[in-house]
């Protein structure tokens, strides 16, 4: 005689999983604020006019918030899980893709929320 198997539903895994950024590891998840996934990055890359130039008001590195503020004078905060915040100190030029929710800091791109 066998014993059912009692398997989850994909719902029930899906509500359970966590990113790894939250246990000090590594993004392991694509969503808006935590690891850049190539094809983001490749559309933002592929459209260059989304790109705006802004210097960093503010960044709190407990909390991930990078707070912006464009050329045009429109300030925007963002938070991102991977670092942005402590790569960016006040006065530091950035670039900003506003379709495609990328933060370029020198040569490092990020994924972010806003």
């Amino acid at each position: 005689m066998t014993t059912p198997q009692t398997r989850l539903s994909p719902l029930e895994v899906r509500e359970r999983a966590a990113c790894m950024c939250e246990h000090g590891y590594a993004c392991s998840s694509f969503a808006p604020g935590h690891a850049l996934h190539l094809i983001q990055a490749r559309m933002a890359s592929a459209t260059p006019r989304g790109w705006v130039d802004a210097l960093v008001a503010a960044a709190d590195p407990a909390s991930g918030i990078v707070t912006l503020r464009t050329l045009d004078g429109d300030a925007i905060t963002v938070w991102n899980a991977g670092g942005a915040a402590l790569e960016a100190v006040a006065g530091t030029p950035v670039a900003l893709h506003r379709d495609h929710d990328v933060l370029a800091i020198g040569a490092v791109q990020y994924n972010i929320a806003r």
